[in-house]
């Protein structure tokens, strides 16, 4: 508990959508109620969807000082950054403890640029999980994907479906389940138990278990805020939302498994919605074809947009998401 001497700073706070009802109410929400009990914060929380903020523009309010703390998809807000993107780009990683240690090979330099460029100083780095695809029609393979009209939320993952001969739609989560519904999209691309929680499979018949990206998150606060704390104050803030981190990183783990055996009807269920989607099989050609189409289609093309911003973006990434990932940028 803080010091009852401390002048009691108010925290305006945007956390995730609503819909990611486990990551909301189970991890963030009494996380915030807790920093609410410190005497010398006074925090209001309010999930992104329920104050109307679009997760495209999440860097933007961080650095105006709109918000002092937000939830940020990293992906959806790195068109305003091409060099965040980077640490999640579509295909690069083929698991989570990967993608884990590429988030770790790049904090340092992530936290460098998010405070030179948008005022704002990185508290956590986590993941949804792998992101794969809730699909309708006759799917058995990726290569069932051309032609199909497929929900992404980042520009590298836009490249890699368009790789595989799909047609890219861009979507806010809360859109997708409607956009499935009418036809507007066959496939739509989250983490399985996002996908579980937001009732996709009532909408969709195949699921595709092949991990496009992880949709990395972040927890950011405005410098001016995180300058106005003390010492002690921001040891103690990092502290916490290391925390928060952590347990966030525990749901990633613990959550996709038994939502993908929900998805798909199995004995295993334990914790989702039960649902009876057809599970298609990826055999590892699959999976060599989307580490193909990410060296020869996402990785440059990323580098070159970066590298417009950003001289030193390709030589960062090399030096970390690379080095974790055994992947070069030519």
């Amino acid at each position: 508990m803080a010091d009852q001497s401390r002048a009691e700073t108010a925290l305006r706070v945007v956390g995730n959508f609503s819909g990611n009802t486990l990551h909301v109410e189970g991890v963030e929400r009494p996380f915030f109620d807790e920093l609410n009990s410190r005497n010398d914060l006074s925090v209001v929380y309010n999930t992104m969807d329920a104050i109307g903020v679009e997760a495209a523009d999440a860097l933007r309010l961080i650095r105006s000082g709109a918000f002092d703390v937000m939830s940020v998809q990293i992906g959806m807000a790195s068109r305003d950054e091409p060099f965040f993107e980077g640490i999640d780009l579509a295909g690069v990683a083929a698991d989570l403890d990967t993608q884990r240690a590429a988030v770790n090979a790049v904090r340092e330099s992530f936290d460098e640029r998010l405070q030179e460029r948008f005022n704002a100083k990185l508290m956590t780095l986590w993941p949804f999980g792998p992101q794969m695809m809730f699909c309708n029609g006759d799917i058995e393979s990726v290569d069932d994907l051309a032609g199909k009209k497929v929900r992404v939320f980042t520009p590298s993952m836009s490249r890699l479906v368009e790789g595989l001969g799909a047609i890219p739609v861009t979507l806010q989560f809360s859109e997708v389940y409607l956009a499935l519904q009418r036809g507007v999209a066959d496939c739509g691309v989250t983490a399985p138990s996002a996908g579980n929680n937001g009732k996709w499979p009532e909408v969709t018949d195949r699921f595709v278990p092949l991990p496009l990206s992880y949709s990395v998150q972040g927890h950011f606060m405005n410098l001016d805020t995180w300058n106005s704390f003390d010492e002690t104050q921001q040891q103690e803030l990092s502290e916490a939302f290391a925390r928060l981190e952590t347990q966030m990183w525990e749901l990633a783990y613990r959550v996709n498994d038994d939502a993908i055996a929900c998805n798909t009807g199995q004995e295993s269920c334990a914790d989702h919605q039960v649902y009876d989607m057809a599970l298609v099989e990826i055999d590892p050609d699959s999976r060599a074809h989307i580490e193909q189409l990410t060296e020869d289609v996402v990785l440059p093309k990323w580098a070159e947009d970066c590298g417009r911003q950003y001289p030193d973006c390709a030589a960062v990434w090399n030096q970390t998401v690379g080095a974790a990932t055994d992947l070069t940028i030519q």
